[in-house]
């Protein structure tokens, strides 16, 4: 080799070194910080962050569901050969959308090898527009493995979702990858059907039917509509568990609609998104059985489901009935206190506003007892004294009975005296302070 020969490959070898770098270089700055592997499956709870596509607006949640447990029956095969359609509704809308897959509880790797997203045809359906399906990738491929333990966030797409809408994510597994990650008492019917239809639109195969969300943990939208995101914490009254089913009467949804209205009316509150993090059964302190465990404690949860969700913003807590009920011993108010300023201390060193609720009343529910109810009014005392929240929303005080505060009243009741009816998740929206959602952490003193 001549020693010009020699220097022209040389010169062509850094050219390329320089094209690389710079290639690698623009892949990493384009991400948004929070992490510089966007696909990789990564421990729950941990932040994602991928590549937005050439669009404005930023990342929001639009909706979300707290996985739960291991699903009965799907401990050996999981849903193999199977496609399951998870419906889903928005709180805000956008012009593009990713999702996030979970698989916290199962004891081998899920391998989704098809993905979709799709705007439904209409509500209760498992029909989508045909225009809107979209397939998902994961890192540029249609077919992810997320081990146990972990979850994965899927490739931007782009697709005009609108608020308030009900959204098809579907998935498929060809092989057993069980037990199966899951959030019961969704109040949403979602469907399944045999064999790969990920990209029927016409969801005529889809017959099976759950009151679960499978795998899904979020979906987060590219929007103009939102500044941020709203995280709700809580228990079954926040799962919306006696709420009219597929119709979205949650609190959480109530106050979500009402939120948009303002905005829209010009009110001087936030443009935020709302997403639901309740648990029925969930207590601050105690979790369910297993490892991973079931339904985990709140002060175990929390970085999982409040802190790492997408650009959080405020945090509202309502938890602590359960810590009463299910303790069979008499439950110390200043445990379940502490535990509930642990959840507030967290959130203040990521610079988040807390509001806390009040507990609402559960007289004439099996679990009631007068020394029971003196706990509650202890907690409530605290709460309303300022001395746990930035802010309060006293849902016990909305819902209560007049004549007889230590139930609800009747018509908020959905009959068993724990839970309320839709008009009474209606009272419990209607009665949050918008205003109080404006403002940051107070300054650590």
């Amino acid at each position: 080799m001549t020693r010009r020969n020699g220097y022209a490959l040389l010169s062509a070898m850094i050219a390329l070194i320089v094209t690389l770098c710079a290639a690698i270089y623009v892949g990493v700055a384009s991400d948004d910080g929070s992490a510089t592997d966007r696909t990789a499956p990564t421990r729950e709870g941990s932040q994602r962050g991928p590549v937005a596509p050439a669009s404005t607006g930023i990342w929001v949640g639009a909706w979300s569901a707290s996985p739960v447990g291991a699903e009965p029956g799907t401990e050996v095969e999981g849903l193999v050969g199977r496609s399951v359609r998870n419906v889903v509704h928005t709180s805000v809308g956008g012009t593009s959308a990713r999702i996030t897959l979970s698989n916290l509880y199962g004891q081998s790797a899920l391998t989704i090898t098809h993905a979709s997203i799709a705007v439904a045809a209409g509500t209760g359906t498992a029909a989508a527009l045909a225009d809107t399906m979209r397939r998902l990738t994961f890192g540029g491929n249609t077919t992810v493995v997320i081990p146990p333990g972990q979850q994965v966030l899927s490739d931007a797409v782009r697709l005009a979702i609108q608020a308030d809408a009900d959204i098809l994510v579907t998935t498929y597994s060809p092989t057993p990858s069980g037990p199966v990650t899951y959030h019961p008492h969704s109040r949403q019917i979602s469907y399944v059907a045999e064999g790969d239809l990920t990209e029927d639109a016409t969801g005529v195969a889809y017959t099976g039917q759950a009151e679960s969300w499978r795998y899904l943990t979020a979906l987060d939208v590219l929007s103009n509509e939102s500044d941020g995101t709203v995280v709700v914490f809580g228990d079954s009254l926040t799962d919306g568990i006696t709420s009219t089913e597929n119709a979205n009467r949650r609190w959480t949804d109530v106050l979500s609609r009402r939120l948009r209205e303002a905005v829209a009316t010009g009110a001087d509150v936030p443009r935020y998104s709302v997403v639901n993090q309740g648990i029925s059964g969930n207590q601050i302190l105690a979790s369910g059985s297993g490892r991973p465990a079931d339904n985990q404690a709140g002060v175990g949860r929390f970085h999982r489901d409040v802190l790492s969700r997408t650009n959080v913003k405020v945090v509202v807590i309502d938890l602590g009935v359960n810590d009463i009920l299910r303790n069979p011993n008499l439950a110390d108010p200043d445990r379940i206190l502490d535990g509930l300023r642990t959840l507030v201390r967290q959130a203040h060193a990521r610079g988040l506003k807390v509001i806390g609720a009040t507990l609402m009343p559960f007289q004439g529910h099996r679990g009631y007892t007068d020394a029971r109810e003196n706990v509650r009014q202890q907690i409530n005392t605290e709460i309303r004294a300022g001395r746990v929240f930035d802010a309060v929303a006293d849902f016990d005080q909305a819902v209560r009975d007049p004549y007889n505060p230590r139930k609800f009243r009747p018509d908020y009741d959905s009959g068993d005296h724990l839970h309320p009816s839709d008009k009474g998740y209606e009272q419990m929206a209607n009665s949050f302070d918008l205003e109080d959602l404006k403002g940051a952490a107070p300054a650590e003193l």
